[in-house]
């Protein structure tokens, strides 16, 4: 059995970040050790939430599991608090990182052409030295912009000459693989776009565009990509994968009479995701 560690925070309510990941790489048939890097009450689209930094935790933890002789098929990162952690996390990629392993970075800090409020400039470069330590790179158009100083654009304004020059810039911070997400090639489509520096060569899969937003879907793409290589599925076809589950799931969840509006329903869907092929 694969061994994946996933990075990031848990939000106790509000389905994100570990607490999709651990279910979903589980599923799909990898042990899942997991490495938080903060506890909220719930995830930052609620009011009032609580939160405790975990970033003292990571070194004893992770030298606990080096006195145990422990390593990883996999390392998957997804949303890291400060730029301290971002540093922490290169140097657990150093230190568990392998020829055989996975370095899949998902660089969360922005979105619609914003940055989340509690980062800046500075976090955004950080985020580029961190991608440049990875194999895979599954950035959205806002973040890739603020990594390659690129000018961000909105969906209807997307081209296939615009896409492939961010992608080129990407490649240019170091991974094999960047794939670019929420990409529309054409009206009332959306998907990613990838490309592989060591061959060349481009990929991209389009699916309905599904008009709703949802916390936590960037998340579900990321995890399910994860979990599909570690099956031993090739980098394109784990994308696919991983953008129609996505569709699919939030075509499930606006059925839900309840509406909820802070997670999809990914519970409802993992039967269905565990016989994609």
């Amino acid at each position: 059995m694969k061994r994946v560690l996933t990075i990031q925070d848990i939000s106790c309510l509000g389905k994100c970040s570990i607490t999709i990941a651990l279910p979903v790489i589980s599923a799909l048939g990898s042990e899942t050790v997991i490495l938080p890097t903060a506890l909220l009450s719930t995830h930052t689209m609620f009011r009032n939430f609580t939160v405790k930094d975990l970033s003292d935790q990571i070194a004893p933890i992770t030298q606990h599991w080096l006195s145990e002789g422990v390593k990883f098929d996999a390392i998957y990162t997804g949303y890291l608090g400060t730029a301290e952690q971002i540093d922490q996390m290169k140097e657990l990629f150093r230190t568990f990182g392998s020829d055989d392993t996975l370095i899949f970075v998902d660089p969360v800090m922005a979105d619609n052409g914003k940055l989340y409020p509690a980062f800046d400039m500075d976090y955004a470069r950080k985020n580029s030295e961190l991608c440049a330590a990875a194999d895979i790179i599954v950035p959205n158009i806002t973040e890739a912009s603020f990594m390659t100083g690129m000018e961000y654009r909105e969906e209807k304004d997307h081209d296939e000459a615009y896409i492939k020059e961010m992608l080129g810039r990407l490649s240019e911070l170091g991974a094999r693989i960047s794939v670019l997400t929420g990409v529309s090639l054409e009206p009332g489509k959306t998907g990613v776009m990838g490309f592989d520096r060591e061959t060349g060569e481009y990929y991209h899969f389009q699916n309905d565009k599904v008009n709703a937003t949802f916390h936590g879907t960037g998340d579900l793409f990321s995890s399910t990509c994860v979990g599909e290589m570690m099956k031993g599925k090739s980098w394109q076809d784990a994308m696919r994968i991983a953008c129609a589950y996505t569709a699919r799931t939030i075509e499930v969840t606006m059925k839900d009479p309840k509406k909820p509006w802070y997670g999809v329903n990914f519970e409802e869907t993992l039967p269905e995701l565990i016989r994609y092929e």
